[in-house]
């Protein structure tokens, strides 16, 4: 079996991207973009660019979300990433995406009626915040109590 190649995408406030899939049959479903690699790409490759196609943003690798062994039922390979820009547009395969805090997130993939995919995405976040915070207060990430201007939108 193929593999596919995903991204998680956290932004410096600690919010995650999900995607709502097209065509699930009626089953509620927030998840992250994935995909099969293309010839010749790299799974890094593939992972940023199912996650541009599929939610329109470009993202910088960050890391790699480690799937520990005693989790059988993954059998595909996740990066956190980093949003570096925003086009708005995303391709047929997406209904819609959002920026959620970790406990949206939660909620939102909890609405999963496939238990398995929701059991799957639920420890793919866990692994990708825990990764994200590790990293936080890094060069990638700088931690929000630091002295430096907050962005405001009117």
């Amino acid at each position: 079996m193929k593999r596919a190649y995903g991204g998680v995408l956290i932004n410096e406030a600690g919010r995650v991207l999900l995607r709502k899939p097209r065509g699930l049959h009626k089953t509620r479903v927030w998840t992250f973009a994935k995909g099969k690699p293309e010839d010749g790409e790299t799974p890094e490759q593939t992972a940023l660019r199912e996650v541009f196609e599929e939610t329109g943003v470009r993202g910088k690798i960050i890391g790699k979300v480690g799937i520990p062994a005693e989790e059988p039922d993954i059998h595909d390979e996740y990066f956190l990433m980093a949003p570096i820009e925003e086009t708005g547009k995303f391709d047929e395969e997406t209904v819609a995406i959002v920026w959620a805090t970790r406990e949206e997130a939660d909620e939102l993939i909890s609405m999963t009626e496939d238990s398995q995919r929701r059991m799957r995405d639920l420890k793919i976040l866990q692994l990708a915040f825990e990764v994200f915070g590790s990293l936080r207060g890094s060069l990638l990430f700088p931690s929000p109590d630091e002295d430096r201007p907050q962005e405001t939108n009117l």
